[in-house]
């Protein structure tokens, strides 16, 4: 388990990196495809962590419920040392409904969560499409339960989405995401 820092490479206001990253559906994707959603979640996830599965339903929420808002996920993990991280293991999971994301993309290089400065599984970025891009609005967990097995008590995405989408400034305060390591190739 790894508790997220606030080391990250991208602050409030900062334009999302972006990427060209293959998605289970066959489709290649950049940030580009997401131009005509008002916000976009980037969720740095995957198949295996406990924590990343215990945030599948709510972030299936998120996609369904908010017409505006793309929900990304990106796997970045290495499928050779985690072989339940393979895209193969993504490809099952969208087909049997699992996720249910906007699109779920293999980041194989690890390139694009090191342009993030991503850390963990899961570890969430909410930008605003301001038009001329996507810039970051908040960089903080998914909701308050810190384990796979705690209660949610607070839905602290869900608020910063419905803020951001209103034209509002987001009332929760940024914290920082748990999960497990991302499994770098390097290490």
């Amino acid at each position: 388990m790894v508790l997220l820092e606030s080391d990250s490479e991208l602050e409030r206001g900062d334009a999302a990196p972006d990427f060209e990253l293959p998605g289970t559906d066959g489709e290649t994707y950049s940030l580009s495809s997401f131009a005509d959603y008002d916000a976009l979640l980037v969720v740095f996830t995957c198949n295996h962590c406990p924590y990343a599965k215990a945030k599948f339903e709510e972030l299936n929420h998120l996609a369904s419920a908010y017409d505006d808002l793309a929900v990304v996920g990106i796997n970045p993990n290495d499928a050779e040392d985690r072989p339940e991280d393979s895209f193969e293991r993504m490809q099952e999971l969208v087909a049997d409904g699992t996720i249910g994301y906007t699109a779920y993309l293999r980041d194989e290089s690890q390139a694009v969560a090191a342009d993030y400065g991503a850390v963990c599984t899961p570890d969430p970025f909410l930008f605003e499409n301001t038009g001329d891009g996507f810039e970051l609005a908040f960089h903080s967990r998914i909701d308050d339960a810190m384990s796979p097995d705690d209660e949610v008590s607070d839905y602290e995405m869900r608020t910063a989405v419905e803020a951001l989408l209103a034209g509002d400034d987001i009332p929760v305060e940024e914290y920082p995401s748990q999960g497990c390591s991302i499994k770098w190739k390097d290490e």
